[in-house]
């Protein structure tokens, strides 16, 4: 059986690659041998932010002439309970925002935590996270975390 194996040019850091297409983000990771302690992201027009290529082996379809360019995780600046914390991803969990707040939280079987949020993006300007829920981030974002007894 012939591999009719589809490549296309793309540029990383404005050097010129060929790649296979469909390709994975850790593929295009080594394919450019991007240092540890950076991330690559897919160039995007217009005022919209370049997004994170993922590290993973999931499939990407590549487009030709395609751009991307390594650089530093984006670090975002959020308040919870009053206290600044930094996250490095676009998204933060219920249970990562609990734990921002209560790294050691309390014990008992009807302790439950109430997340609000809220100076949010446009998508999530304010509202509730629950249990096994995510929201966006931005940064300046302020999220208020109480531990309750529901008994």
């Amino acid at each position: 059986m012939e591999n009719h194996e589809h490549h296309v040019r793309i540029h990383i850091d404005q050097r010129p690659y060929e790649s296979p297409n469909p390709s994975s983000g850790e593929a295009l990771y080594r394919l450019a041998g991007v240092p540890a302690g950076l991330d690559l992201f897919r160039e995007v027009t217009g005022d919209r932010e370049d997004p994170e290529v993922p590290h993973g082996p999931h499939p990407m379809h590549l487009r030709q002439q395609e751009h991307f360019h390594t650089g530093k995780p984006r670090v975002y600046r959020i308040f919870v309970n009053g206290q600044e914390k930094t996250v490095t991803t676009k998204f933060v969990s219920y249970e990562e925002t609990v734990k921002l707040a209560f790294p050691t939280p309390p014990t008992g079987q009807n302790i439950l935590f109430t997340v609000g949020y809220e100076d949010g993006p446009h998508q999530n300007p304010s509202g509730s996270l629950m249990p096994g829920g995510k929201v966006r981030v931005k940064e300046g974002m302020i999220f208020n975390v109480t531990p309750t007894d529901k008994s």
